[in-house]
């Protein structure tokens, strides 16, 4: 594989880097700073996105006929890349990279001019209704019902762990439109206006407490919604095609960047803490752990580059994108069980980082969000579809198992 960088490529690494120190500001650095999970309160990631919009940066992804910003693959690696380095709020992946594509592949002309300029020009906040209580790892057994009454579906049933979904305009939804037969046949993909009439959204509180209107997951219930019959993707009936596109994107990510800066977070604090008479870098035990981590991270980086360099060829990514959201998310629990060890005491007097909260942290600044991200972390491996399943499906396409 070729991992070197042209001279197109450096220079567009300084084009973001000078993006991030005009737009980043000290508000946003701060805000990013102090949460736990990657979100900001909606109005701050809107200004922040708008920024991305005005460049031409929102949707890395896009091709150029849709409004992609036409860069390669190596491109998209550097931009993320930064983006990490610089702790840069993400991108909210709903409506950009997993609606979107599936609306593009499988939607109508009046479908794509309809819902793909909003995405792009950074209007519609997107949600993403798929998981259902007692239908999460087994997707295809979901049972809310969407019946046909002619010229609109009447929607009935609950989606579950909704991230975000208190801000939504839109949901995109799998629904069940034909029962009998296997689970995966009678699923459609359906996109819902969350303003319509019979939707509530309750909030789930987590391991972090957040408090309601910040809070990271919902459940949304769904009684007798009318969606019009246009916002049907694809064929009635064919959701699960629609289903299993939408997921190569939701796991195919890159993670390595964001792990890099979160162990250089620990060994700054385990410099800084001391253990005994010396500093927990010191400790042998706690710096074998951390040099593990650190090779863990480094091969996790060289296994993206090698499906940077596949995807740059044309070819999919495939299962590969299992492997990635299973490796990354196993790592990513690691690294912040290692900074809670590295804070140590501090780590104990739980302090929920609420907006506007005036309460004095207790210790050194750095160790009031630690626990909150500690026990936020454990749905990683558990969200789009568990590290279970995603060794089953490697086990199955990559090894012939």
């Amino acid at each position: 594989m070729d991992l070197s960088f042209t001279q197109q490529d450096i220079a567009f690494r300084d084009e973001v880097r000078q993006f991030l120190a005009d737009e980043f500001d000290e508000d946003l650095k701060q805000k990013m700073a102090e949460n736990r999970n990657n979100y900001m309160p909606k109005a701050d990631h809107l200004r922040w996105q708008d920024a991305l919009a005005k460049k031409g940066w929102l949707t890395p992804n896009w091709p150029v006929e849709h409004g992609g910003p036409g860069w390669t693959t190596t491109q998209k690696y550097i931009f993320d890349t930064e983006m990490a380095n610089a702790n840069a709020p993400g991108i909210m992946p709903f409506g950009v990279s997993m609606c979107a594509p599936v609306i593009m592949k499988f939607g109508t002309e009046e479908q794509k001019q309809r819902f793909l300029p909003d995405i792009r020009e950074n209007k519609v906040w997107w949600c993403q209704g798929y998981s259902e209580p007692g239908s999460g790892s087994d997707l295809a057994s979901l049972q809310m019902k969407a019946e046909d009454k002619g010229d609109h579906f009447l929607c009935n049933g609950s989606k579950i762990w909704t991230t975000l979904a208190q801000y939504a305009d839109w949901i995109f939804c799998l629904v069940r439109t034909q029962s009998g037969g296997k689970p995966q046949e009678g699923i459609s993909f359906l996109l819902i206006d969350m303003k319509s009439e019979g939707i509530t959204v309750d909030p789930i509180p987590t391991l972090d407490l957040p408090i309601k209107g910040a809070q990271e997951v919902n459940q949304v219930f769904f009684n007798d919604v009318k969606v019009p019959k246009e916002n049907l993707i694809g064929e009635m009936n064919k959701g699960w095609t629609c289903a299993k596109y939408l997921l190569e994107f939701e796991r195919g990510n890159a993670y390595a960047g964001r792990l890099k800066r979160g162990l250089e977070k620990v060994r700054a604090i385990a410099a800084k803490e001391i253990d005994g008479q010396a500093p927990v870098i010191e400790n042998a035990a706690f710096n074998a752990k951390l040099a593990r981590l650190e090779i863990a991270v480094q091969a996790l980086e060289m296994t993206e580059l090698r499906i940077l360099s596949k995807l740059t060829s044309g070819q999919n990514m495939g299962p590969e994108s299992s492997l990635m959201k299973c490796r990354g998310t196993d790592l990513y629990q690691e690294v912040v069980a290692l900074a809670l060890e590295a804070v140590g005491t501090y780590s104990q007097p739980f302090i929920p980082l609420y907006p506007g909260q005036n309460e004095e942290p207790v210790g050194p600044d750095y160790a009031s969000g630690v626990a909150p991200r500690y026990f936020n972390a454990r749905k990683v491996s558990i969200y789009g579809g568990s590290n279970e399943i995603q060794r089953n499906i490697m086990a199955k396409l990559i090894l012939g198992l």
